[in-house]
């Protein structure tokens, strides 16, 4: 509103300003002479005003004194007084046409757009700020916080968050000669200001040992600790900051709120190993439930987050030095609730694509609008080449891979979503309303008629025919050749090594698209092949099975412990457990792929076909297959545990601890000055949801699942589970 205050006082100033200088010319017209009168006000008003014509202005009556030399005075002055405005005014004319016009070049381009980008960007930031809240569709909705605490919800168990990968923040304690002044500097998270100035050197110190899956020698990352680990991932872009500003209005500060970052790029067992964060971790959530009067935690991770929370359950019970030696009572004694946010329990088929192409949906379209942009050799990009070799270091991608196999994920000729229709112009499924039950319902009923189902469990297919053809017709070759072959036929005359693909012939790389479809099952076999020294050294840290007797002593291992397909629940039946998640977003499931069309050195052979397009059941775009998701994580992944894996007593879930199935369907922004919207089912964006923030407040300030109303479903998990035969 200031604002508009100050630009109406601008306005009546000038208007002032101008009247006063018309009423100066008026006073000077009426007390002059007729000549003058007519002279002054010719060149006045052209010298004020800039008109390009003079209009006609007819004779002034004044004095009754007229003589015939007086008038031919006067039109002699009239005619010298028009004439000289018209040379005046025909200068410019003369000039205009005789200037060169000016070279238009590359950089006024940029120039041009760095501007309008500016320009848009400010005007948003001004209508945010300087817009009325009272105006229809822009009064921004009351904050949980300020409502609860109306209601006299106060602060009552401790909570802690726990991250989940990427969106953490990362420092620099000691790096080479390339990173001085960096010191104790965000490398990841922040500003991301080195990318531009120094980018080679930013991905060098961000990489991890390719033969350990720890730190590069002489370099030494480490993760950011505090609330502001995580609370914004870059300047105004928030991942933690809303929910933590919420915790707040009813009265929880650090002493009774911890994030437990962590360097999310490593192992989980290697986070114990070289930063001791697990045992960090159990020690604060001791503190916590100690200081706050003996009252349970309540646990909220994100994304990745929940499977490396899954790890610390067994690890904090297990003996040393594996394991923390909390013992088999220390989760029954110390934890509450676990609100697992936008959970990757299952895995994410998103990292396939990421191993295999340092590819998703995204970027497959940016390498089809502009194919030189993102690999081109010319210009020196590389980028994805780039990425893929940082990406493989990191060992916490492998932990994302799809787990439970084919009895999960599917085979070559059924999946569990193979009924779902997309959301498209021609078909979509209507979402049916929500249904606040204990699980016992099924998800919405399709209205659609779907002519073809599609064929969900072949995760990565070559060619879009490959995708949709009946198994019989498909070839197959076992992947677990590809392995023995690859170390007779290999061969490089790369001079550098970008990727572990410049050690493999373009032979080799031909075999892997004559076996045309691959499922959860030859996928491993697959990544093996194309990613041996990662696949080698993280299948020591993760395993992607799905258990037949988790009596089994070798279940103990620690590589089990993030898969909860691989391990039991702890014994502690008072804890509640939540899957809260997102729906209604397009989500990737499965990808076309195709042989790159470059046989350079130092490209990538595989990539996503983006021209694979359509589909009887409009879940086909941009080599792409798409499900009902969270847009990272399906809705089978995130919700198939509590609805079925851990519903009641089972193997997975001894001491039958309780489980809830918290679903948000998802709802864009209206407009642009909303954000990231307040109603947002997005992987991330959900931290912003009012409805997912007011559940955990709710449940920080005492509040059971039977309280917050049990289940809340829109999508169709009670469907997809029902129809993955797994003995429970």
């Amino acid at each position: 509103m200031g604002f508009f205050h100050f630009l109406k006082t601008q306005l009546s100033r000038s208007l002032q300003l101008n009247l006063s200088a018309i009423s100066n010319y008026v006073n000077a017209f009426i007390s002059s002479s007729i000549v003058d009168c007519k002279v002054r006000l010719l060149s006045s008003l052209a010298s004020i005003l800039g008109f390009r014509k003079l209009c006609f202005l007819e004779p002034a009556k004044c004095s009754p004194v007229s003589t015939q030399s007086f008038e031919s005075n006067v039109d002699k002055k009239q005619e010298n007084a028009v004439s000289a405005y018209e040379k005046v005014i025909e200068k410019p004319k003369h000039k205009k046409t005789n200037r060169q016009p000016k070279e238009w070049r590359c950089i006024d381009n940029c120039c041009w757009i760095i501007g309008y980008l500016c320009t848009t960007w400010w005007l948003l930031l001004f209508l945010c700020n300087f817009a009325p809240a009272i105006l229809p569709g822009l009064k921004v909705p009351e904050p949980p916080g300020v409502r609860l605490k109306r209601e006299n919800l106060t602060a009552h168990h401790p909570v802690v968050l726990v991250p989940g990968i990427v969106t953490g923040g990362l420092e620099l304690w000691e790096g080479r000669p390339c990173s001085e002044g960096l010191f104790r500097k965000r490398l990841w998270g922040g500003s991301f200001a080195e990318i531009f100035k120094r980018p080679l050197c930013w991905l060098e110190h961000l990489s991890l040992d390719n033969e350990t899956g720890l730190d590069p020698p002489g370099i030494r990352v480490r993760a950011v600790t505090g609330l502001v680990a995580a609370d914004y991932f870059a300047p105004g872009y928030f991942v933690w900051a809303i929910l933590i500003e919420n915790l707040a209005k009813i009265g929880y500060e650090q002493k009774n709120m911890y994030m437990a970052s962590y360097d999310w790029r490593l192992s989980f067992q290697n986070t114990e190993i070289r930063d001791q964060s697990l045992s960090r971790l159990k020690r604060k959530i001791e503190l916590l439930y100690v200081t706050n009067g003996y009252k349970k935690v309540v646990v909220v991770p994100h994304s990745m987050g929940v499977i490396y929370f899954l790890h610390f359950l067994k690890w904090v019970e297990a003996p040393p030095p594996v394991g923390g030696g909390g013992g088999p009572n220390w989760c029954a004694k110390h934890i509450k609730t676990i609100m697992n946010v936008s959970p990757a329990f299952l895995g994410v088929p998103k990292a396939v694509a990421n191993i295999l192409s340092a590819e998703g949906k995204d970027v497959a379209f940016i390498r089809a609008m502009a194919p030189g942009l993102l690999d081109s050799e010319t210009f020196g990009f590389q980028t994805l080449q780039h990425v893929m070799r940082v990406f493989r270091t990191w060992d916490s991608v492998v932990s994302l891979l799809p787990k439970g196999g084919e009895t999960i994920w599917g085979d070559l000729n059924r999946s569990p979503e193979e009924k779902n229709v997309c959301h498209s112009a021609k078909t979509q499924y209507l979402q049916s309303s929500s249904k606040e039950n204990n699980g016992n319902d099924t998800g919405p009923q399709r209205t659609s008629v779907v002519k073809q189902l599609a064929k969900y469990g072949r995760l990565v297919a070559f060619g879009k025919a490959a995708s949709e053809l009946p198994s019989s017709q498909l070839s197959f070759i076992d992947p677990k050749e590809f392995v023995h072959e690859s170390a007779s036929i290999s061969s490089t005359s790369c001079d550098e090594l970008l990727t572990e693909y410049d050690e493999i012939s373009r032979e080799s790389i031909k075999r892997v698209a004559e076996n045309e479809a691959y499922t959860a099952r030859t996928l491993i076999d697959l990544l093996r092949f194309v990613a041996p020294k990662m696949m080698q050294r993280t299948e020591a840290h993760f395993s992607h099975g799905l258990a037949e007797d988790l009596e089994d002593p070798k279940h103990s291992h620690h590589k089990y412990w993030s898969n909860p397909l691989e391990t039991m629940l702890p014994d502690a039946p008072d804890i509640e457990i939540y899957c809260s998640y997102g729906v209604g977003i397009p989500t990737e499931r499965s990808y076309v792929y195709k042989m790159s069309p470059s046989d350079r050195c130092k490209s990538i052979p595989l990539q996503i076909d983006s021209s694979a397009d359509g589909s009887d059941n409009g879940c086909l775009s941009g080599g792409v297959y798409f499900v009902d998701g969270d847009e990272s994580v399906p809705v089978m992944s995130a919700g198939f545990m509590c609805a079925k894996g851990w519903r009641g007593k089972t193997r997975f879930n001894p001491s039958g601890i309780a489980t809830y199935v918290r679903e948000y369907q998802h709802k864009p922004p209206a407009s642009l000055l909303e954000g990231r919207g307040t109603e947002s089912g997005a992987h991330v964006d959900i931290l912003g949801n009012l409805a997912l923030i007011e559940d955990v407040l709710r449940v920080a300030a005492g509040a059971s699942g039977t309280e917050l109303g049990g289940d809340r479903i829109y999508s169709g998990i009670m469907e997809m589970s029902e129809r993955i035969n797994i003995r429970l």
